[in-house]
C-alpha cells in the first residue's frame, strides 16, 4: 500500500497540482496585499478617507463600536466592507488569470500556426538528388 501511494504521489499530475496550489497561495497573498495595502487605500482617499475594511452594519442595537473588531465582540454584524474588499480581491485575481490564460492561448495558437521547417536532407539524399538531376540532363 505504501508503494502504491508513493507511485500515486510521484505521478506528474499530482506534483503539478501541488506546485499550482503553492503558487496560487503565494499569488493570493500578493493580490490580497495589492488590494488591502494599495487599491483600497486609494479608493478610501478618493471617497474621503473611508476605510472599507471597517464598514459594517450591526444586527442588534447593542453594537455601537467604531471599528469592526470591537463590533464583532459586541454582537452579530454584517461586515460588508470586508466583503467588498474580498470581492475586489477575487475580481483582480480572476482578471489576472484571464489575461495569463489568454496570453498562453495566443502563444499556443502562434506555435501551432507556424509551419514546421522541412527537415534538412541527409548527405545521401543530396547526392541522390544530384545524380537524378544529372541523369535527367543526359
Amino acid at each position: 500500500m505504501l508503494k502504491e501511494f508513493q507511485e500515486f504521489a510521484m505521478k506528474g499530475n499530482v506534483v503539478d497540482l501541488a506546485v499550482g496550489v503553492i503558487i496560487g497561495a503565494a499569488f493570493g497573498a500578493i493580490v490580497a496585499s495589492l488590494v488591502g495595502d494599495i487599491i483600497m487605500p486609494i479608493i478610501g482617499s478618493i471617497t474621503g478617507g473611508l476605510d472599507f475594511s471597517n464598514y459594517y452594519t450591526g444586527l442588534s442595537k447593542a453594537v455601537i463600536a467604531t471599528n469592526l473588531a470591537d463590533a464583532k465582540k459586541q454582537g452579530a454584524v454584517l461586515a460588508w466592507g470586508n466583503f467588498l474588499t474580498l470581492t475586489l480581491n477575487f475580481l483582480i485575481v480572476a482578471f489576472v488569470l484571464f489575461i495569463v490564460i489568454r496570453l498562453m492561448n495566443q502563444l499556443k495558437r502562434k506555435n501551432e500556426a507556424a509551419p514546421a521547417a522541412p527537415p534538412k536532407p541527409s548527405r545521401e539524399e543530396e547526392l541522390l538528388t544530384e545524380i537524378r538531376d544529372l541523369l535527367k540532363k543526359a
